[in-house]
This record gives C-alpha cells, sequence and structure tokens, in this order.
C-alpha cells in the first residue's frame, strides 16, 4: 500500500495550493481519508477528513472556511484545496486512510511541505 502525497511548496500568505494524495494497493473506496498536519515543535493534528463515499467531511476549527477535502474515487485519490493560507499554516501535511470497517487497519504517506511566508 502507498499514499504519496503532492501539491505542496512555498506560497505568500493569503494565497493558496491545492494538495493532491494518490493511493495504490488498496482498495481506495473501503477508506476514509483525512488530511493532518505537523508543524515544527507540536504534535500531528487532524486537518479534514471525508467518508469513504465523499458525502461527509469534518474540518479543525483553524481552517474551516478556508481549507476543502475533496475525493475521486475513480482516480483513488483525496485532495486537500488550501485557500487564504497563513503562516501559521506552515507545516508538514500528511495523507491518512482508515479502512471503514476494521480501524486498526490505517495507512500513512511521508507528507508534503507547506510553507507559507512572503
Amino acid at each position: 500500500v502507498q499514499l504519496v502525497e503532492s501539491g505542496g511548496g512555498l506560497v505568500q500568505p493569503g494565497g493558496s495550493l491545492r494538495l493532491s494524495c494518490a493511493a495504490s494497493g488498496l482498495t481506495f473506496s473501503r477508506y476514509t481519508m483525512s488530511w493532518y498536519r505537523q508543524a515544527p515543535g507540536k504534535e500531528r493534528e487532524l486537518v479534514a477528513v471525508i467518508t469513504s463515499a465523499g458525502g461527509s467531511t469534518n474540518y479543525a476549527d483553524s481552517v474551516k472556511g478556508r481549507f476543502t477535502i475533496s475525493r475521486d474515487n475513480a482516480k483513488n485519490t483525496v485532495y486537500l484545496q488550501m485557500n487564504s493560507l497563513r503562516p501559521e499554516d506552515t507545516a508538514q501535511y500528511y495523507c491518512n486512510g482508515r479502512n471503514t470497517r476494521w480501524a486498526s487497519i490505517d495507512y500513512w504517506g511521508k507528507g508534503t511541505l507547506v510553507t507559507v511566508s512572503s
């Protein structure tokens, strides 16, 4: 199983980025997908979650109204559209997939770095 994130980079405050996470080796439609982030010196935190069919999403309060999680089950890919980025959004962003039936089965990507700075 592989989860491969892409789309990170350096962006100015107020800018936008779209992260992608391509999954392989699993039945993607059977996994709840999430984005987490970890800033230097801080614990990893949940940013956004989307259910297996994409019918429900949830967000951390800090990103509500600015970030949007979506998925394309035909492409085995989950996205995170990030708008109105702030310096405090700077972090390594990780993709996570958790099996909807067996929660102990979950996978992580290696992350992609997002830096928000002028």
